[in-house]
């Protein structure tokens, strides 16, 4: 079982989730962050932490956002780890409650 990152997250990157973690299972892209399933130890302590909701466990995903699953997978192999939190996107509260933004999402 492991925790994934989904839409929210996007174009706003922020990092408290990343400040709590106790394995640094969390990967920095340019505009989201990802989990590491292979990192995560399930221990959800970051899903408070996210002010936009970004996280869940892997089986409380909702419907529209199953595909960020495979995704936080996908990229977790090719992003780097981030360990420290950092500030947010410059653009990040403009960006917390737009939805439908993969079209977003920067690789």
């Amino acid at each position: 079982m492991t925790h994934v990152v989904t839409e929210s997250c996007i174009k706003c990157k922020y990092t408290d989730c990343v400040d709590v973690c106790p394995v640094d299972c969390f990967k920095e892209g340019p505009n989201m962050l990802v989990i590491d399933p292979d990192e995560c130890i399930d221990c959800a302590v970051c899903i408070p932490e996210c002010p936009v909701n970004a996280i869940f466990a892997e089986e409380d995903v909702p419907p529209d956002q199953k595909g960020f699953t495979a995704l936080n997978a996908e990229l977790a192999k090719v992003w780097p780890t981030l360990a420290d939190k950092k500030d947010p996107l410059p653009e990040a509260e403009e960006w917390k409650d737009v939805k439908e933004k993969l079209d977003q999402l920067e690789r």
